[in-house]
């Protein structure tokens, strides 16, 4: 191995420690990370982090892109084996809940609240596309299948912000398509953070994967999918 490939090697897996204890700060303090913390927890000089990312806000990025791309990826590869659409969509859905139970804070950090003093780079825009991009692909296939419930089209305002979306991402398919994709996108968001937020304790306890299902299926109704 050249000296160069060993720097670059050396690099990124102390990239990925620093990452890693950046994400064990998640749970104990939120998004409010610091590298000086984050240096201390590695036995490093907080000048030396400072060599792999300038600023909290470099780090909380890395963070947040990491986090869009494993949600993702869980999602996509659970779609990829599913029949039909409705299974598609129920197996990303599935596999981002998943994903989200086993890492809420990470979870957290691209759903919950905004970062005081951050503002998210262009970096992060198609990382946090992924789920709705691979839910949206299934709702147009399905519509140019002729599997999706015909509705009013969508009228005003609205309906026209979404025209350029549809034109760039499923050519052909109406903005009211689009619209309730959306909406159903969000809804499915809220299930995943309400459960892990707790907003389910003293009401749903023993099943919980069960009722997400129930939602999981409403909100494909929602989005035009046929039983």
């Amino acid at each position: 191995m050249s000296a160069a490939n060993l720097r670059a090697r050396v690099r990124a897996e102390m990239t990925e420690e620093i990452k890693s204890v950046a994400r064990r700060h998640l749970a104990t303090d939120g998004a409010n990370l610091s590298l000086r913390a984050v240096a201390r927890d590695l036995g490093m000089a907080s000048s030396a982090v400072y060599r792999y990312f300038a600023s909290r806000d470099d780090l909380l990025t890395a963070l947040i892109i990491d986090a869009y791309d494993a949600v993702g990826e869980a999602a996509e590869q659970a779609a990829a084996g599913a029949d039909n659409p409705l299974e598609r969509w129920l197996a990303a859905g599935h596999a981002a809940r998943e994903w989200a139970v086993a890492n809420p804070h990470e979870w957290a950090l691209i759903y919950g609240s905004p970062v005081p003093g951050y503002a998210a780079p262009t970096d992060t825009v198609v990382p946090a596309t992924r789920v709705l991009l691979l839910l949206g692909r299934t709702i147009a296939e399905a519509y140019e299948s002729g599997v999706i419930v015909e509705r009013p089209p969508l009228t005003g305002r609205f309906a026209e912000e979404l025209e350029p979306i549809a034109a760039a991402y499923h050519p052909g398919v109406p903005p009211r398509v689009i619209a309730d994709t959306i909406a159903a996108f969000f809804q499915i968001c809220g299930a995943i953070s309400f459960e892990l937020f707790g907003q389910l304790k003293n009401s749903v306890e023993e099943d919980r994967r069960g009722f997400f299902d129930y939602q999981l299926r409403a909100a494909a109704t929602l989005a035009g999918l046929r039983p």
